[in-house]
């Protein structure tokens, strides 16, 4: 792997040029594309942000060459839906038992002590680990959302931190707020997306059904506002028999599209499965979110989605109990699905349906990038979309000798891995290291906005009032 100042200090002086040719060679290519495949010892060519060819002995001329031999380059994985905003409460409520739990410790006791600035760098945070991970897409289910400016902190830190966002803006769960949302998603689209060919684009976001929060409930209203301001909708709270009641509901009041993300989904009746499939609505599932805090069942939906011909994206969820990366997902996913699988014919004769590691990089990747509605643009390493790539060691002491480079992804490696990412043709870590980000500094602010939180979650009144 190249990782020479020298070839750094190049890609910083050109990054904004258009015409920048970058070929990226002698890797195993996991493109994801199902027409490209796999190509070893191949190479990838990029032009400006976008990704203009893939294959073996590329032409060199004009281009920066990064030797990238002895690792796999794949498509940056895609998170469909996490919290970002409580980041630097991270494991505050490891052994949590139920989304009750959750709800008191965090959303009702902590929410109500952020300001911007700890939203801005709890967002920040997040997605800075994303990218160091080599998740080069978030979706960041904002529902911290007190004023305008806790908005446009959460919104401004995922420009910052040059990670592809989706700002999906909901106002709090519990105490005083502002009453800003939803109105105010209209000052957000004309003030940071005015159009939706931007690295940071723009949802609403709500949950299933008003029994945690009569304000926040999905119906007629919300649909209306999305729909005024061309956003897609992401739903939360989306399992059980509550949720599937309120999906045949929207479905006979004409409000199911292909605008909608159905996150969690577990325990849905066959009914609400049909109708998500029927209004081609997309399912983020959270593996290690369903059956860790035990939402209804605790098991993530994957055969549910599949024998509907849905293939689900991957997301983090909440890192004030859970893991912060698309390895541990993954993971998860496939061994809880094989398992179920494998125990669903025990003692018969049946063959077990199992997915495999293709499946889950896949749902972390492509079919991620088509949950959020962003397919054409990222999620595989195909010529004319643009270049968001991780560059993984394959030589490392828990990689080497690589004989499946998807089965390595998926199974070996990890965060520690990833040498380099990209993002629209921009190096974002290089080397093994973030660029351009103090960590000494961010680590001093973490610790001075814990502090700060606290202090006024101690001092607030029991009520959380």
């Amino acid at each position: 792997m190249d990782h020479t100042d020298r070839t750094l200090d190049e890609l910083r002086r050109t990054a904004t040029d258009p015409e920048r040719l970058v070929l990226l060679t002698g890797a195993t290519v996991v493109t994801m594309d199902p027409a490209l495949g796999t190509v070893a010892g191949g190479d990838v060519l990029v032009r400006g942000d976008r990704i203009v060819d893939v294959g073996r002995d590329l032409p060199t001329d004009g281009a920066l060459v990064v030797d990238v031999g002895g690792s796999i380059v794949a498509p940056g994985m895609v998170d469909t839906h996490r919290h970002a905003w409580q980041t630097q409460m991270r494991r505050t409520i490891p052994d949590v038992d139920d989304l009750p739990g959750y709800l008191r410790s965090t959303l009702m006791s902590v929410a109500p002590a952020y300001t911007p600035d700890d939203v801005h760098l709890g967002t920040r945070l997040a997605a800075l680990t994303a990218l160091d991970s080599g998740i080069t897409t978030m979706l960041d289910f904002a529902h911290n959302s007190r004023s305008a400016a806790h908005s446009d902190a959460a919104i401004t830190a995922l420009i910052d931190s040059g990670i592809r966002g989706v700002h999906a803006s909901m106002a709090p769960h519990f105490g005083e707020w502002d009453g800003q949302w939803p109105r105010d998603l209209a000052r957000l689209r004309s003030t940071y997306v005015p159009d939706d060919d931007r690295l940071v684009t723009l949802r609403l976001a709500a949950l299933a059904t008003p029994a945690i929060a009569e304000h926040l409930a999905y119906g007629p209203e919300l649909a209306r506002i999305a729909a005024d301001l061309d956003i897609g909708v992401s739903l939360d709270v989306m399992f059980g028999q509550a949720a599937s009641a309120a999906l045949l509901n929207w479905e006979k009041e004409g409000l199911l599209g292909p605008h909608l993300e159905s996150i969690h989904s577990t325990a849905l009746s066959a009914d609400a499965w049909a109708a998500i499939r029927e209004h081609g609505m997309t399912v983020a599932l959270a593996p290690t979110s369903d059956a860790q805090i035990g939402l209804e069942d605790a098991v993530p939906p994957v055969d549910e989605a599949l024998a509907h011909g849905i293939r689900p994206g991957l997301s983090v969820d909440v890192e004030v109990a859970l893991a912060s990366d698309m390895f541990t997902q993954m993971r998860a996913l496939l061994t809880v699905q094989r398992m179920r699988a494998v125990n669903a014919v025990h003692g018969t004769d049946e063959m077990p349906s199992r997915i495999t590691t293709r499946d889950v990089l896949d749902f972390a990747t492509l079919s991620g990038a088509r949950t959020l509605r962003l397919d054409d643009r990222t999620g595989s390493v195909t010529p004319g979309k643009q270049a968001d790539l991780i560059v993984v060691d394959a030589e490392a002491i828990n990689t080497m000798p690589l004989h499946d480079a998807v089965g390595t992804l998926v199974l070996g490696a990890d965060r520690s891995n990833v040498t380099s990412v990209w993002v629209a043709g921009r190096v974002r870590k290089w080397g093994g290291a973030l660029v351009d980000v103090d960590i000494d500094s961010l680590r001093d602010r973490v610790h001075d906005s814990v502090a700060a939180i606290t202090a006024r979650v101690a001092a607030a009144p029991a009520d959380g009032r």
